[in-house]
Formats: structure tokens, C-alpha cells, sequence
């Protein structure tokens, strides 16, 4: 035993957390869309209820960008890639959109509703991968109101589907003449108010939430989010020191339609229930 849970159910956390970390320092995305599909079939397995286990399963990926914001922050903001002025314009409308989502409408919306929000954001992101389509540099970020209001609808949707918000932001700051690679740094450093936001929202929404596994606050599930976050965090490094010696292009292609199998699944789900 250890947090409470059996080795078996450890030793799958661990490995999710391993794969997650290192597919998402390996192709540059949130772990939220592989995190969330096999976190609802790990709770389903827990006998949690399918209304409840894919708000948990967003919940709880979310949580673990904490961890794996940081270190890929500290990563970027050493080769000088952060834009932290984007940070600080975009950041304050992140927070209040991931608020809204968390706190708010996360509660308020049906897990099935969920579901099949999150299997559209995965079949549009997996298309996008696969198709590898990178919008046209065709304007200048906005000013100060334009920036907020972004940042909300990044927090948001972010909120919602439980990613760190790349798919929105990384096409965003490009379409506004930010260069790819510093809009991929500045995005990994929007990753952390995203998730600090959307978690405070999550445990506020769920507070009065009968926990139905041991570890649950609101709808986190602590001791899930403890080992994905630790082994993920060790992983992603690896991820990203592999890109540079492995076709990623032809990886790209394979995890698009793994993505498509797992948006499949949550449409299951969705539709299930």
C-alpha cells in the first residue's frame, strides 16, 4: 500500500505518469488529452460513477501541470524563449476565465456534457497534428483589452478539458507574428496560472462533494495527482531530449490517431451516459 492505494492501481498511475510526461516533452503538448481518457477508465475500474470519474479525470490532470509547468518553464526561460511580458497581459484573463470554468460551469455541466466536450477539443487537436497546420502571421497581438479577453477564452476552454491550453494559445501568438518556437516557450509558461486557477476552481466547485475514493478534495484526487505528477515531471525531460534523435514528424502522425481512438472513447462515454 502506499497512499492508501493498492500496488496494482500504483503501478498504473506511475506508468501513465511516465508515458504522459514523456510523450508531452516529446511532441511539445499538455499530457491532459492522454491523461484524461485513461484516467476515467482507472475511477470507472474504482467504481466511481461515470457522471463523476471524467470531471475527476480533468480535475486531476489539470492539477499535475503544477508540477510539469515548472520545470518545462525553467527549461525555455533558460534558452531566453519566454515572452514574460505576453505572460503577464495574457495571465490575469487567464485566471478569471479558468475561475469561471472551475469554479462555475465545470460544476454546473453534466460529466457526459464533458465528455463530449473534450472529445471534440481532442479530435479537432488531433487533426491539427496530423494535417501539422500552422496558422498565417497575419496581425499584431492586441492591447491590453484584447489580451485579457484571449486569456479567458484560453483559461476557459483550458478549464473545461483539462489541457494546459497549448492548442489555443501556441496558434493564437502565432496568427499575432509571435515566433513558433518563443509562442511554444510562452505558452509552456502560461501552463502554471492555467492550472493554479482552474484547480483552486475545481476544489471551490466541489467542495461539498461527497468524496467517493480516499484522497479526494472537491474533485481532485490527491493521491493520483501525487505519482502522475512526480513520475511525469521526471519523464518529460526525457521526452524532449528524444526529440532531437527521433522522427517526430512519423510520431506525430501515430499519436494523431492514437487521439482519435481515445476522443472515440470519451464519445463512448459521452454518449453512454
Amino acid at each position: 500500500m502506499i497512499l492508501g492505494l493498492g500496488w496494482p492501481l500504483v503501478f498504473q498511475l506511475l506508468v501513465l505518469g511516465c508515458f504522459t510526461g514523456f510523450l508531452a516533452g516529446l511532441l511539445g503538448i499538455g499530457g491532459g488529452m492522454l491523461m484524461v481518457p485513461f484516467m476515467t477508465l482507472i475511477l470507472s475500474a474504482q467504481g466511481v460513477p461515470a457522471v463523476l470519474s471524467v470531471k475527476m479525470a480533468i480535475a486531476t490532470s489539470m492539477a499535475t501541470i503544477l508540477f510539469t509547468s515548472i520545470s518545462s518553464v525553467r527549461a525555455h526561460h533558460a534558452r531566453g524563449g519566454v515572452r514574460w511580458d505576453l505572460v503577464r497581459t495574457l495571465a490575469p484573463g487567464i485566471v478569471a476565465g479558468g475561475l469561471v470554468a472551475g469554479a462555475g460551469v465545470f460544476a454546473i455541466l453534466k460529466g457526459t456534457t464533458l465528455a463530449l466536450v473534450f472529445a471534440v477539443f481532442v479530435g479537432f487537436s488531433a487533426t491539427q497534428m496530423l494535417l501539422n497546420k500552422k496558422p498565417h502571421a497575419s496581425r499584431q497581438m492586441p492591447g491590453p483589452a484584447g489580451r485579457f479577453a484571449a486569456g479567458g477564452i484560453i483559461g476557459f476552454v483550458s478549464g473545461l478539458v483539462g489541457a494546459g491550453g497549448g492548442f489555443i494559445s501556441v496558434p493564437f501568438m502565432a496568427w499575432c507574428n509571435v515566433a513558433m518556437h518563443t509562442a511554444v516557450a510562452t505558452s509552456a509558461a502560461l501552463g502554471f496560472p492555467i492550472a493554479l486557477a482552474n484547480t483552486a476552481g475545481y476544489v471551490v466547485g466541489g467542495w461539498s462533494l461527497e468524496n467517493p475514493l480516499p484522497g479526494s478534495v472537491g474533485y481532485l484526487w490527491l493521491p493520483a495527482l501525487l505519482l502522475i505528477g512526480a513520475t511525469s515531471v521526471l519523464f518529460a525531460p526525457l521526452g524532449a531530449r528524444a526529440a532531437h534523435a527521433m522522427p517526430v514528424q512519423q510520431l506525430r502522425r501515430v499519436f494523431a490517431l492514437m487521439l482519435y481512438a481515445l476522443a472515440a472513447y470519451m464519445l463512448y462515454k459521452a454518449i453512454r451516459g
